[in-house]
């Protein structure tokens, strides 16, 4: 029996018919992705599914006491409660005498996603609070779980820890996502939103892409055959006196009929049309930057790097949130002096620079006068275009280009930030996380425009298919340093230094030891007496801490745990945080000794 089913569902948003009688059934541990253009209906599907909205008619059915758990776009601000009383919220059903209930499910999941309940939930990062809010779905043990963009500002680390996490997990699963490689790697199904209507495709993101393909060109061939056969039946009729001598009932009622269908018949919405404003070209060298270093509060960021960025150069910069990317942009733009170091700008250079985080609109004024304040028209590579067609060029009907920016989508924003920027003209062009909310028809002609971009391009990025099909140069922060590559994301995997697996219990008095150590013959490599015996007691200790945390996650799960003392419930959760600690030491020490043996 299926999980759920969607009937006949209609709804309509003011003029626009969002759900023109879809039908959907979910198969009990599926892994649905819901994809479709900005603003087709995506998350008030979620909404509806979540009994946030309600159909104008369809019926929605499952069973009773199907639970349904969502994790919404926006991540909220400006709380200073405890991530334990974030993650609480999932538990609606439970009463207040449920207390140790409560305490128990929220302890699990925290332990499940290693977050710590007493922080505060406004001090951490973008994707702790995404991890966090993802807890609070999950405490609930929904029979559905919806994910509506969990990928968004999530460096890849946190992304890849996602989807890990989310392939284990063992539940029914319907998310939202234009990130290709998350898609392509979780989804054993794709929906499709389009006009109105609701298709289904098995298999992956790529098959769905071939196939999709092929059903558009069958549907562009089939309304090209309806169009001629009604102009055909429309000379007919128009033949005047000859014609009603002639004239056949039936064949005028099925021109009426198809005079209906052509009416209701919802065309394919264009696709973005546009270009990037080209200046002059620049110097032949770009930057060069010699040993530039940098620090903030005492903490260094970058040390001694180096580098020549050439004209034509597209450079990806990857790395975990935090750890200088944006600030390396800057150093290398001269909008931040170095500590130490030397900065050289090439000549002729025109900047154009997206920043999705700090570009401002003023929500109250239309897109027009966003884009172009008291003029009618935007200079295009020398060629001026009015403002309207321009706008048009970047799926903005006319009715919305003349209201405020707040009523946009969050992908609408972000190709309202494209048309301001393309508006522009440059030789070095610098991008900072551009394809959040972005549909994946605007992200591969902002791909192909990026290819064919004739200045340079400094590009950071999470998107992992988008690094790979744009740059052909990656700057990359791991490990402390800043190290430069050839390629894109999956050509750095492949170059990338093998991960040093004894760093964690390597003795930092000796760092020069090692290679004197790789060097010797291999009847020197051989464990000493007292590591061979480690070796072998390291299994029976992994196997007893297991236990322990085992009979203590027991201990916990009882009703009668949280009747004691608070001082007794702490020290349990503390003893139960250092033998995770300790599991995880010991596995990291017999790693490393059996990679030596």
């Amino acid at each position: 029996m299926a999980l759920l089913h969607l009937r006949n569902i209609h709804l309509e948003n003011g003029d626009n018919r969002l759900f023109d009688g879809i039908d959907l059934s979910i198969e009990q541990g599926e892994r649905l992705c819901l994809v479709g253009r900005n603003g087709t209906g995506k998350s008030t599907l979620m909404k509806l599914l979540c009994r946030e909205v309600t159909a104008d008619d369809g019926e929605t059915i499952h069973p009773p006491d199907l639970k349904i758990a969502r994790l919404q776009q926006d991540v909220p601000h400006g709380s200073d409660a405890r991530v334990f009383d974030i993650v609480a919220q999932g538990l609606t059903d439970l009463h207040p005498e449920d207390e140790w209930q409560v305490q128990w499910k929220v302890d699990t999941v925290l332990s499940r996603l290693q977050l710590d309940g007493d922080v505060s939930f406004d001090s951490l990062s973008g994707g702790w609070k995404r991890r966090a809010l993802l807890a609070r779905a999950l405490v609930s043990e929904p029979d559905l779980l919806l994910l509506d963009e969990p990928t968004n500002h999530l460096d890849i680390p946190a992304i890849e820890w996602l989807e890990n996490f989310l392939l284990s997990y063992k539940g029914t699963l319907l998310f939202v996502s234009h990130d290709r490689a998350f898609v392509q790697k979780l989804a054993t199904r794709i929906i499709e939103l389009d006009r109105g209507r609701l298709t289904s495709w098995v298999g992956t993101y790529q098959q769905y892409q071939e196939r999709k393909q092929a059903a558009l060109e069958a549907e562009a061939q089939q309304a090209a055959l309806f169009d001629k056969r009604l102009a055909e039946e429309e000379v007919w009729i128009r033949q005047g006196i000859k014609a009603r001598r002639t004239r056949n009932e039936g064949r005028v009622r099925r021109l009426e009929a198809m005079r209906e269908e052509f009416k209701q018949r919802r065309n394919l919405q264009g696709k973005v049309q546009a270009q990037i404003g080209q200046a002059d070209a620049s110097g032949k060298i770009v930057i060069d930057a010699t040993n530039l270093s940098y620090g903030w509060e005492g903490k260094p960021l970058i040390r001694e790097f180096n580098t020549t960025v050439m004209r034509g150069d597209k450079i990806g910069i990857i790395g975990p949130n935090g750890v200088g990317k944006t600030t390396l942009i800057k150093l290398l733009l001269g909008q931040l002096q170095p500590d130490s170091g030397k900065l050289e700008l090439g000549t002729r250079l025109q900047v154009a620079y997206f920043d999705q985080h700090r570009a401002q609109f003023d929500d109250e004024k239309n897109l027009r006068d966003n884009l172009a304040p008291g003029s009618d028209f935007v200079d295009i590579s020398g060629q001026k275009q009015h403002i309207i067609s321009y706008l048009q060029n970047f799926l903005f009907t006319p009715l919305q280009i003349q209201k405020p920016v707040k009523v946009l989508s969050g992908g609408e924003r972000n190709r309202l930030l494209l048309a301001r920027l393309f508006a522009q003209p440059s030789n070095l062009l610098v991008l900072d996380e551009p394809t959040n909310d972005l549909d994946a028809e605007t992200l591969e002609l902002l791909e192909e425009l990026l290819i064919d971009y004739q200045g340079t391009l400094l590009l950071i990025s999470h998107d992992r298919s988008f690094l790979n099909s744009v740059v052909t140069r990656s700057i990359v922060f791991e490990n402390g340093t800043v190290g430069e590559y050839a390629g894109g994301y999956d050509d750095w995997l492949l170059q990338r230094p093998e991960p040093v697996v004894e760093k964690s219990v390597a003795k930092p008095d000796k760092p020069a030891e090692k290679p004197k150590t790789e060097a010797k013959p291999a009847g020197k490599k051989k464990l000493s007496f007292k590591e061979q015996r480690e070796l072998e007691q390291l299994p029976v200790r992994l196997e007893q801490l297991e236990a322990d945390i085992a009979a203590l996650q027991a201990a916990m799960g009882t009703a009668e745990f949280y009747q004691q003392d608070s001082a007794t419930i702490t020290a349990k959760q503390a003893e139960l945080a250092k033998l995770e600690a300790d599991l995880e030491q010991a596995f990291v020490r017999w790693e490393a000794l059996e990679q030596r043996v």
